[in-house]
């Protein structure tokens, strides 16, 4: 059985765009889950994003992306160039060149 609501609205819980920082309703807005599964809602807390932000969001696989990061970041602070230079590094060496005119080794 459907809800009824006279707003339209839903429960009319108001969420954050975690990309732009709008404010808008929940159902206005798209679930964002981290883990790339947004199908499993066991135990989880979902973020939230603006359509807009949404259908700007690559819709690729992050398969191992976030392991990926976290191994890159380690315990210390890096300037986001060091973070960026190793994260280059780490991609390289896991997946090959980026580059297409670099030959893969």
């Amino acid at each position: 059985m459907w809800r009824s609501g006279s707003d339209g609205d839903g429960d009319g819980e108001t969420v954050v765009c975690i990309a732009c920082g709008t404010s808008l309703c929940r159902s206005d807005a798209r679930e964002y889950d981290k883990e790339g599964d947004r199908w499993s809602r066991r135990g989880k807390e979902f973020e939230h994003l603006c359509k807009s932000c949404y259908r700007n969001l690559c819709h690729q696989p992050r398969d191992e992306l976030e392991a990926l990061l976290v191994d890159v970041a380690g315990d210390e602070g890096l300037s986001q160039g060091a973070f960026l230079e190793r994260y280059y590094g780490a991609v390289e060496e896991r997946y090959g060149s980026a580059d297409p005119e670099e030959p893969e080794s």
